[in-house]
Parts: C-alpha cells; structure tokens; sequence
C-alpha cells in the first residue's frame, strides 16, 4: 500500500514537471500569437488576452514588407541547404565507415576541428569570392558557403557508426555496389535519423541573417529575417507588426515538422533507448 502511493507521488511529480515544462516551451509562442492580435495602446499591456483583437498589424506588415516573398527566399534557399548538407554528410560519413584508409583518424579529427571554426571567421573571403563570380544578390550567394555542414557530417557519421557492419558485408559478398547498398541499405533504415537532422538543419538555414545581409540586395531577393529586422529601427519599433510577420514566419516550419513528426520522434526514441 505504502509503496503505491509512493509510486502515484512519484507519478504526479512527473507529470506536473512535464506540464510545466510544456507550459514554459509554448507560451513564448502564444504570447508571440496573442501580441500581433493586439493594438498599439496594448502592446505593451501584460493582458494574456486581447481585449480589443486587431489585424491592423497583419495588414501593417503585408504592406510594410513583400512578406510573402520573403517567405518564398527562404523556404528555397532553406530547403536547398538542408538538401546539399545531408547529401554531403551521408555520403561523407558513409565513407568513413565504410572504408579503413590511412589517415581517417587525422580526416575525422579535422572535420571536428572544422566545426569549431565560426563562420564570421570565413566570411570576408566567402564574400569576395562570391563578388568575383558575380553572384551578389542571386540566392546562389546564400547556398553555396553552406554546401557542406561539419556539424551535419559528425552527426551523421556517429549515427551510421552504428550501422550493423554485417549487412554491409552481406551487400558486398552480393555484389551489390557502394551506392546501391548506400540507397538501398543504408538510407532505408536511417529515415528518422535523417528526418531529425534535416530539420535542425532548415531551421539553422531558415535563422541565418547576417550571411544574407551581405551578400542580398534588395528586398525581393531577402529573406524573411531581413525582413523582420525591418521592423526594428533607432527611433521606433513596430513591435505588432514585427510580431504578426514573426507568426507568420513560423507556418513553414510548423508545417515541416508535422509533416516529418513521426520520424523525428521515432529517432529521438532510438537514440534514448541507445
């Protein structure tokens, strides 16, 4: 008797941190939905709701802004980045895996030392390269430096570390090539993996700004952070309208990761039980 209510105790303080815990990761972004509803005379009000609901900031930031456009920018340039760094980062952790060659240890260890090296340190010359091939305000100029992600390629290699090693020579004594059982293998058993990192990397494509602050020209080539930094300025700021874009801004994303929740749950279950 005494150990069940331990156990119902233990339960409730369980379920109370994870409410909690929940509570803290979401209402950031009620507030942020319930602050674009609100006027200038509320804005500023501690109110967890609108009193007198407005779309005076949604219409503000469609005129202010190519708001639509923007969000366009950045869903291409967001979705070809994440597509160039997982094909790179699978195929550079297959091949570590794959094959033993002298200097893999000092390969992989500069691959680390790579990720360490922050992009601001590399910028001047990204940006004088792209000037002299003359791609200055193309979309091009905001995917190519972000080709190859050290981050996505650790990654990826820690995860196909794991690969069972026997179906990979079972492929080989089938005579399977390298690709096929990559394609074939590989890839259909890391599908959650993939999801997981796919995403974390559109969101770190998707909250670039200072990259495409240098090299964009214009607004109808920027993408949506730009845009809401338009809002902000020395004298005032348009903290409604910001917010309304902002709301907007996160449909995208919202969308990628109900389209790819199952997979990334299923991944972060694999690597719990790991």
């Amino acid at each position: 008797m005494i150990q069940s209510k331990k156990h119902v105790w233990s339960s409730v303080v369980k379920h109370g941190l994870l409410i909690l815990l929940a509570f803290v990761a979401v209402f950031p972004l009620y507030w942020l939905v319930i602050s674009s509803f609100k006027d200038a005379g509320e804005i500023y009000s501690a109110s967890l709701i609108p009193m007198r609901p407005t779309l005076e900031n949604y219409v503000y930031a469609l005129q202010e802004i190519p708001l639509f456009r923007m969000l366009g920018n950045s869903v291409v340039v967001s979705l070809s980045v994440m597509a160039c760094q997982l094909v790179t980062s699978v195929l550079t952790a297959y091949a570590l895996i794959r094959w033993d060659f002298p200097g893999k240890k000092v390969v992989y260890g500069l691959l680390t030392l790579t990720w360490l090296v922050p992009f601001q340190a590399i910028m001047v010359p990204n940006y004088v390269q792209v000037n002299a091939w003359g791609l200055k305000g193309n979309p091009l100029a905001i995917i190519l430096p972000y080709l190859a992600s050290a981050f996505a390629c650790i990654s990826m290699y820690q995860s196909f570390n794991s690969f069972p090693r026997a179906l990979l020579d079972a492929a080989r004594l089938e005579g399977r090539s390298e690709l096929r059982t990559l394609f074939c293998i590989v890839l259909p058993n890391m599908k959650s993996t993939i999801a997981s990192l796919g995403i974390l990397l559109f969101i770190n494509s998707w909250n670039e700004y200072m990259w495409p602050m240098l090299v964009v020209n214009g607004q109808e080539s920027a993408p949506i952070q730009i845009g809401l930094k338009s809002f902000l300025g020395s004298d005032t700021n348009s903290w409604g309208s910001l917010m309304a874009a902002t709301t907007i801004s996160c449909i995208p994303i919202l969308v990628l990761y109900l389209f790819m929740q199952k997979r990334i749950v299923n991944s972060f279950m694999k690597w719990g039980i790991k």
